[in-house]
């Protein structure tokens, strides 16, 4: 038999997260290319996901260092980021984070900007995560090849009823669906049509959210994607399915 001890020999992995995102003309600056605060601003948000994981509860930044900036990402190229917890203590999370620029149509890929941040809890609910039950999660399983755009439910995505507005929703669905519809053909795309959306369950500010997308079906022209996107609440780690959505994108070139 085991001790009652052995169980903790191997702590569990901290969090991390991967997730993409486009380059906009509204996020660059006057060369066309990502604005610096724009891109700390991504990494900001992936940092507060996963460290808001990490300490079970809504945490807010506490520093930033070590930015570095290697090269541009020009307007319409896509950024993966990736976020990882490094090192976490009572009421602080240690954070890498960093963005890869790829063009979409011939896979090349740098590193274009990394940091470091301190997520910390803050005091009133620390106290109230040391006394509080957390229901169980619902694990997300997306498929292996599924494209992951992450976000935080802001005051300006909810509607007169502070319920998450259905506009940012798809918007968040469109944007993984069209990186995975890209990736997977390496051709120009554009969406031709929604056949069906399910709105499942709400979202409300402060929730975090997470929408997977991945190719089902392909034509010669023709790319089916599935949509499916979560919520998280950051207090209780709750996970549930939000939004499903069936939408399909051609290739302009012949």
């Amino acid at each position: 038999m085991p001790s009652p001890a052995s169980k903790h020999d191997t702590p569990p992995p901290l969090p991390s997260l991967r997730t993409v995102d486009m380059v906009w003309p509204d996020q660059s600056n006057h060369h066309g290319t990502l604005f610096g605060g724009a891109a700390v601003a991504m990494l900001d948000r992936m940092a507060y996901i996963v460290g808001a994981r990490a300490l079970s509860g809504p945490v807010v930044t506490a520093s930033i260092t070590e930015l570095a900036f290697a090269c541009a990402a020009p307007a319409g190229q896509l950024v993966e980021a990736h976020a990882r917890v490094t090192d976490i203590g009572q009421r602080s999370a240690w954070i890498e984070a960093e963005l890869v620029r790829e063009d979409l149509l011939s896979g090349d890929r740098a590193t274009c900007v990394s940091g470091r941040f301190v997520m910390v809890l803050p005091p009133s609910h620390a106290a109230r995560a040391a006394t509080a039950s957390v229901p169980a999660a619902t694990s997300i399983e997306p498929p292996a090849q599924a494209c992951t755009v992450a976000e935080i439910v802001f005051p300006s995505h909810v509607n007169h009823r502070g319920i998450l507005h259905g506009g940012p929703a798809m918007a968040w669905m469109a944007k993984a669906g069209f990186v995975a519809a890209t990736r997977h053909s390496r051709r120009t795309v554009v969406m031709a049509g929604c056949e069906r959306v399910d709105f499942d369950a709400p979202a409300h500010v402060g929730d975090i959210v997470e929408v997977h997308a991945w190719v089902s079906r392909t034509g010669r022209r023709s790319i089916q994607v599935q949509a499916q996107m979560w919520i998280e609440s950051a207090d209780t780690g709750q996970q549930r399915r939000c939004t499903t959505a069936t939408m399909t994108y051609v290739a302009l070139d012949t």
